[in-house]
């Protein structure tokens, strides 16, 4: 599926920890780069070949798409990025279940 914490993360920052909307996503995301950047150089380390041709176009969209995100969430209000990030939550739950169903 690809989920990672950040369906998590983000509801606990803002709502245990305090922070703004924005600066939740915008946390959470770091630290999926770091611990993804973590998991490149272990992998480096080991005896295992990156297929860069695989990798290459995933990295250009997520970066692509984070620079679209940044210019999106500038002009969309605080309310309305979270109501967003709940429907993308109900989206992947709806996912899961129908995954796991049938």
């Amino acid at each position: 599926l690809g989920v990672g914490g950040g369906f998590l993360a983000v509801p606990a920052l803002v709502n245990v920890v305090g922070l703004r909307m924005r600066a939740a996503v915008g946390t959470s995301l770091l630290v999926i780069t770091l611990n993804s950047l973590v998991a490149l150089a272990a992998r480096a380390g080991a005896d295992v070949s990156v297929d860069w041709a695989r990798v290459a176009p995933f990295a250009a969209a997520s970066v692509l798409a984070a620079w679209d995100g940044k210019r999106l969430a500038a002009r969309i209000s605080a309310g309305s990025l979270q109501r967003i990030f709940a429907g993308a939550l109900l989206a992947v739950a709806a996912f899961m279940l129908a995954d796991a169903v049938l």
